[in-house]
């Protein structure tokens, strides 16, 4: 006699549910996230060198900027290590909670600092201290929408979903772009005196939809069964190195490239074009609006082919063409051609930087066991954010080394590719990985080891 399909149609249907609620929420979160921490980086070229950095050289201003810039940073991996670990204790979706009052409250702060004129040399204290913040609660919110993501999809179809966690960082870039082009369109004595405060005030909006959001998702199905068999770890950290010492290492080395040439790409290249090339402030933001857009689209489309063909051989394609367009790139920019320009951040972009990241969340999430993952995750990549997060930083510093020849720059950027070719060509394939096990060899059978 045949059984009712009813019962399990109903759970597939509620599955289902569930599953677009957690891709809307890590969408929508992470893009609001990360227009918090992204924002810092365009003010910093833009106007914090003249109110916070005051320099008599304008350069220097924007200089000490970057530096600040890459303060957020060296927090990070703080971030990754703290948060991660009440990830993988209390929960994913409640650490998400808190890192998202954490970003979204220092980045609002920033909006109502006094600049310094008003208070002097506090001003860009404070406003480094707000940095910080951001960088503590940025450490462990990729992390966290991508391992909740993860754990949540079915395991044929994981690169597809974890990728739109990363589909929201670049939502966040381009929600960023589009409010400073917007606050460009204001008087330049308004933008100096109140305008500026828009983007980073807007945040206090964003940090309530962001949690509405995220206070409806279900917890990660792998976390509560872990919480059932009373099998979360009171020390992550340690476990997650005594355990997974290689994906450790892998995971640091893997983000190295990513994170460097995207701030070159979204943060040095405005300024790069507005003071070296001397293009308008709108070619610069239309460009990185232009393959902020094209990013976005592709994040899916990789994902779902990560699933098809493995998480490796994207990566490795990946770091190869950055290293080997790093200089096509900067000359496509100094052409001084608006199309030709955005021709060159939109090649950069769709074809080096987004299959990366949009394999990144399945692939960090498949390095670890599930009883550390949001740890080793968060930790891992972040430490790697910080090893590169100065990019922009160093990049200002080379160009002016150079007598503004992109030649240096274009160096350091195919070294970061290097660094992180050689973390992929150390990895292995692990799309096959079961993310339900509590501990596993992303490579190998389950590891059966006990405590």
């Amino acid at each position: 006699m045949s059984q009712d399909p009813s019962p399990p149609t109903t759970r597939n249907l509620r599955t289902d549910h569930e599953l677009r609620r957690v891709v809307s929420a890590s969408v929508v979160g992470t893009a609001l996230e990360w227009y918090d921490f992204f924002i810092y980086g365009t003010a910093v070229v833009l106007v914090f060198n003249d109110l916070f950095f005051v320099q008599d050289d304008p350069a220097m201003g924007t200089l000490i900027g970057l530096a600040t810039f890459g303060v957020g940073f060296i927090f990070r991996p703080v971030g990754g290590f703290f948060f991660g670990a009440l990830g993988d204790r209390i929960g994913r979706r409640s650490t998400l909670v808190l890192t998202t009052l954490v970003m979204g409250l220092s980045t609002g702060v920033i909006g109502l600092l006094p600049t310094y004129d008003s208070i002097g040399v506090a001003a860009p204290v404070l406003l480094t201290l707000m940095r910080v913040c951001q960088g503590l609660g940025a450490g462990a919110e990729f992390g966290g929408a991508s391992t909740l993501l993860a754990e949540h999809a079915p395991a044929e179809r994981r690169g597809f979903y974890a990728s739109f966690a990363q589909m929201g960082v670049q939502i966040g870039l381009v929600l960023g772009m589009v409010v400073f082009l917007l606050v460009g369109l204001i008087p330049q004595a308004a933008q100096q005196s109140w305008g500026w405060r828009l983007p980073f005030l807007f945040s206090f909006l964003l940090i309530a939809v962001s949690l509405y959001l995220r206070l409806r998702v279900a917890e990660s199905p792998v976390f509560k069964r872990m919480k059932e068999n009373r099998s979360v770890v009171k020390l992550p950290i340690r476990e997650a190195l005594r355990r997974y010492p290689r994906s450790f290492l892998v995971g640091i080395g893997a983000h190295i490239c990513d994170t460097s040439v995207v701030y070159i790409y979204a943060t040095f290249s405005v300024s790069y074009l507005t003071v070296q090339v001397e293009q308008p402030k709108w070619v610069a933001l239309t460009g990185v609006i232009s393959f902020g857009l094209v990013v976005i689209a592709l994040q899916p489309v990789y994902g779902a082919l990560s699933d098809r063909i493995g998480r490796r051989p994207l990566n490795l394609f990946s770091v190869i063409f950055t290293g080997l367009f790093a200089y096509p790139f900067f000359m496509l920019l100094d052409t001084g051609v608006p199309v030709v320009i955005w021709l060159g951040m939109i090649l950069a972009t769709s074809l080096g930087l987004a299959p990366m990241i949009a394999v990144q969340p399945a692939f960090y999430a498949e390095l670890f066991g599930a009883r550390v993952r949001y740890t080793g995750f968060a930790a891992s990549r972040e430490i790697g954010a910080a090893l590169a997060g100065f990019s922009p930083f160093i990049a200002a510093a080379l160009l002016g080394y150079a007598d503004g020849d992109p030649w240096l720059v274009a160096a350091f950027m195919a070294a970061t590719a290097v660094v992180s070719l050689v973390a992929f060509l150390y990895s292995k394939e692990s799309r096959e990985a079961d993310v339900a096990l509590e501990e596993y060899a992303p490579a190998g059978p389950p590891v059966a080891e006990k405590d």
